[in-house]
């Protein structure tokens, strides 16, 4: 996903003269010859992401469309007032674009881990937030978010599904349930593939987005009417229970049930490992998650 970021991020600063892209340190390598054709809409400000942000806020007055691009605690998390007050409140926007995920980086620790990083952007308002299951989706997600003036976050992912889907911001059922389903299940991004395999013997309707936000809640209330039961299962790669206040206010209308998967709020994992094994110590693992649906749907 991050080579796609960068083939289209160059290929946008080739073509529009409004693109702009600001760095601090993390994946400059990968820009130098985008930096040598556009000395000065190739900013890299080093290990200072605060001064990123600022910067950028700065450029976006000016009426350019920065991208801004670090590892998610760094992007989102440390420089979190600026990105509130610099674009926020200034009324400008730029397209963030992070790596790194929940825990794509466990062997650098928890600095470089970021699970709360789109619920702490949702608590913004106005911003788009896509979340790309696919190289191919990443791109498509860039060529929706770079025009205009919207801030727009993009999360990059290290895991991704076998097959690209469209990037319309709407949400589309993947599998359908019969009219006596148990349910629906909204697999976010990098999910589908895993909530596929775990919910094959379920009789649900198995739905995905790469846009979480703005939330197609009218899609939801869709499919969710279309089902046999109003039961909603959130599989999300980030803070579980993110997308929560999403669904109940798309089925505000009717009495429903929800359950979000996602990394866990109750505890801190302090061992490194490998994202695999964070994956299945949140129950974001494929048995993880089919033990979740059957325990959900099938009470």
């Amino acid at each position: 996903m991050r080579q796609a970021f960068v083939e289209t991020a160059s290929a946008a600063l080739d073509d529009d003269p409004r693109t702009a892209l600001v760095l601090a340190a993390i994946s400059a390598g990968l820009f130098t010859r985008a930096a040598a054709r556009h000395p000065g809409r190739v900013i890299d400000v080093g290990i200072r992401e605060q001064a990123m942000i600022g910067v950028a806020g700065g450029l976006a007055l000016t009426g350019l469309r920065p991208i801004v691009h670090s590892y998610a605690p760094f992007l989102v998390e440390r420089p979190f007032e600026q990105v509130k007050l610099d674009f926020g409140h200034q009324g400008t926007g730029a397209v963030l674009v992070s790596i790194g995920g929940s825990y794509d980086a466990a062997a650098e620790g928890r600095t470089h881990q970021a699970p709360g990083d789109v619920a702490l952007i949702d608590t913004l308002p106005g911003w788009a937030v896509h979340v790309p299951g696919h190289p191919d989706e990443v791109r498509e997600a860039l060529r929706v978010a770079l025009p205009g003036d919207q801030p727009a976050y993009v999360r990059l992912s290290d895991t991704g599904n076998r097959v690209p889907l469209p990037v319309t911001g709407k949400l589309a059922a993947v599998r359908s349930g019969s009219p006596r389903s148990a349910g629906v299940v909204l697999a976010v991004g990098p999910m589908l593939d895993r909530v596929l395999a775990a919910t094959e013997d379920l009789d649900v309707t198995v739905a995905y987005t790469s846009t979480v936000r703005p939330f197609d809640r009218p899609g939801l209330s869709a499919l969710v009417g279309a089902a046999g039961s109003a039961d909603v299962l959130v599989v999300e790669p980030y803070l579980r229970g993110t997308s929560a206040h999403e669904v109940a206010a798309a089925l505000s209308d009717r009495r429903h049930r929800q359950l979000g998967l996602g990394v866990g709020r109750t505890e801190e994992l302090r061992a490194y490992g490998r994202p695999e094994q964070h994956a299945r110590a949140h129950g974001l693992d494929t048995e993880g998650i089919a033990r979740a649906a059957r325990d959900f749907f099938l009470p």
